[in-house]
């Protein structure tokens, strides 16, 4: 899954409205417009396996806009000022948060679980709830620091299926 299909999946799963999801990449520190926000949550144009995506590497179509990694971290940066609000840096930390170059999935966990205020039981729930089980000990690799010696990195299934749980829990 790339950045564009994590976010379309996270919009489904908590209801977001589109002018929600132009606050939010604001508050993240992007300024775009409610037309780029949907280029941005359109379908990934699929790829040929067999021509190694040579189809849309030549084509650069102008309904679709591609979500780096920049762009992902500071739309969850910004998830996290819409739910929590705020918070005043203390003296000598920067306003802005520096990104990180991790993995997506792996952000994509634990800046939710801070912008929804989420226990390791409530995450377990939710994964639970989507059919899959992972244990505290996974769950813990998950969300450590690159770098850990325990660090584990999120794959699909995992990002996949905790957004999956994500929607069965909030879009009763």
């Amino acid at each position: 899954m790339d950045n564009n299909d994590l976010l379309i999946r996270l919009r489904y799963a908590l209801d977001i409205k589109n002018n929600d999801m132009v606050e939010i990449f604001k508050l993240g520190g992007v300024e775009l417009s409610k037309e780029e926000v949907l280029k941005v949550l359109t379908k990934t144009p699929e790829s040929d396996e067999e021509d190694n995506d040579s189809i849309w590497a030549e084509q650069e179509t102008d309904d679709y806009i591609k979500a780096d990694d920049h762009l992902f971290e500071s739309f969850l940066n910004g998830f996290i000022i819409f739910k929590r609000g705020r918070q005043e840096p203390k003296p000598g930390q920067p306003e802005i948060p520096a990104l990180t170059n991790e993995r997506s999935n792996n952000l994509l966990l634990k800046k939710v679980k801070i912008a929804l205020q989420l226990t390791s039981e409530d995450m377990l729930e939710i994964w639970d709830l989507a059919g899959v089980t992972v244990s505290r000990g996974e769950l813990g690799a998950l969300l450590r620091k690159v770098g850990h010696k325990n660090y584990k990195e999120c794959g699909d299934r995992y990002a996949r299926n905790f957004l999956k749980g994500l929607a069965i829990k909030y879009r009763k």
